[in-house]
């Protein structure tokens, strides 16, 4: 039997505003113990973006940025993709191996529900297995 994303998805979802210094989303990412969060587009027009520990590295500590004059806009990825509560791990898998991305924000009915990782996904197959 296969895991479905419902099962190992976190939630709920940690969601910043756009406009939010990126010093304060790093500061909410360490004391949540989290690697991800959603930003809420609905005041543009709807829609998810996200910002992530990599994000941070590559556009901040690389770049020699200061995160207190950056906003999570400056940096996020947006639009993002969403999955589904009821997709097997193996779907996600496949649409995060595709994008090229290791958090994918779940939806259902319109509404965000819950985040899945490739930490999750890893989680999930040590504690099940893997069948086939």
């Amino acid at each position: 039997m296969p895991g479905y994303v419902r099962d190992w998805m976190q939630s709920p979802v940690v969601v910043i505003d756009p406009d939010s210094s990126v010093s304060y989303a790093m500061t909410l990412m360490r004391r949540r113990r989290i690697h991800s969060l959603v930003v809420d587009l609905s005041r543009e027009g709807g829609g998810y973006g996200i910002v992530t520990t990599t994000d941070i590295s590559s556009k901040i500590v690389a770049a020699d940025a200061n995160p207190a004059e950056l906003t999570v806009r400056d940096i996020m990825s947006a639009p993002v993709v969403t999955g589904k509560p009821d997709w097997t791990l193996k779907e996600a898998s496949l649409l995060m191996q595709k994008h090229r991305f290791h958090h994918l924000p779940i939806e259902e009915n319109g509404e965000l529900v819950g985040i899945i990782s490739d930490t999750d996904i890893f989680m999930a197959v040590e504690e099940i297995g893997w069948k086939r």
